[in-house]
């Protein structure tokens, strides 16, 4: 059964996006969407931006609305795949590309350096935020100053996966943690 989840702000405000039941997939609420897009409002004009478990798409598809010029998704389970591409030809946009693939691995194809990154795994795979970190790190996809957006269960703790890192926001709502931090750049 599929639902529906709509963009709330920005020139594609009000227009819905297809949801598939999947397991795992669990499209970030209003709510923290609104709080977390408040946040990054004086960074998203003509931003690019890495969404590294894409699922519905809604964090990608609210950022080009709200001014980001490129957005980068990974997805690997088929289902959400063939209805993110389904949502990218609806809202009649190249701006959103789609790669096929594990984040950890996909890092790899990555050609350009990025301003935001979300990384809200399966709560399944807590292991994944560090790891996909980790790739971006080791493989210089970050620009000096890029805003990281990490999503995680209350139930669980978690630290910043590096030193080049700092908190710049976070915030519960529900089950849920939710936080920004920027990076540093390496030294």
């Amino acid at each position: 059964m599929k639902s529906q989840i709509r963009i709330i702000g920005g020139k594609w405000r009000g227009r819905k996006l297809q949801v598939i039941d999947a397991e795992g997939l669990r499209p970030t609420p209003d709510r923290i969407r609104e709080t977390l897009f408040n946040w990054l409002a004086q960074d998203l004009r003509d931003a690019t931006l890495l969404d590294c478990f894409a699922g519905s798409g809604v964090l990608g598809f609210e950022a080009l609305s709200r001014g980001a010029c490129q957005v980068t998704a990974f997805e690997q389970h088929p289902m959400a795949l063939a209805s993110l591409q389904l949502q990218a030809e609806r809202f009649e946009t190249s701006a959103f590309e789609i790669i096929t693939g594990d984040a950890v691995d996909s890092i790899g194809k990555l050609q350009r350096k990025y301003d935001i990154v979300f990384i809200d795994p399966p709560y399944a795979e807590p292991h994944l935020r560090e790891q996909v970190f980790k790739q971006l790190e080791t493989r210089d996809c970050l620009q000096t100053g890029a805003k990281i957006y990490f999503e995680w269960p209350t139930s669980e703790d978690f630290d910043l996966p590096s030193a080049s890192l700092r908190w710049l926001k976070q915030k519960s709502a529900g089950q849920v943690k939710y936080a920004i931090a920027e990076w540093r750049g390496s030294r």
